[in-house]
């Protein structure tokens, strides 16, 4: 027996099981979550332009004042932090059918 007809017997097996998962949230869960991420979206998209412009402003301040401060380590930061909000949603709408 070939290993797709193993898959296959445990899959036909399991397959109701497997439907039940795959049918995702209903639309009351999924509704109000997707307007609570669409905010939180746009709220760390304000937060990371203003950190990136404070970070800005102080690397040209430290520059003008001849102070060689390192900046990368808070660019940096901003971006992960930028990042991580970014993908907050998708990666919520991915594990969402798994958590209900």
């Amino acid at each position: 027996m070939s290993l797709l007809h193993a898959m296959d017997a445990a899959l036909a097996d399991h397959g109701p099981a497997l439907a039940a998962v795959g049918d995702g949230p209903s639309g009351k869960v999924t509704g109000p979550l997707n307007d609570v991420l669409g905010y939180l979206a746009w709220i760390v998209t304000a937060a990371g332009v203003a950190g990136l412009l404070m970070v800005g402003t102080r690397m040209a301040i430290s520059v003008r004042s001849g102070e060689g401060e390192e900046h990368l380590s808070q660019f940096l930061t901003v971006m992960g932090a930028c990042v991580i909000g970014a993908t907050a949603g998708p990666i919520v709408s991915f594990v969402m059918p798994w958590l209900v």
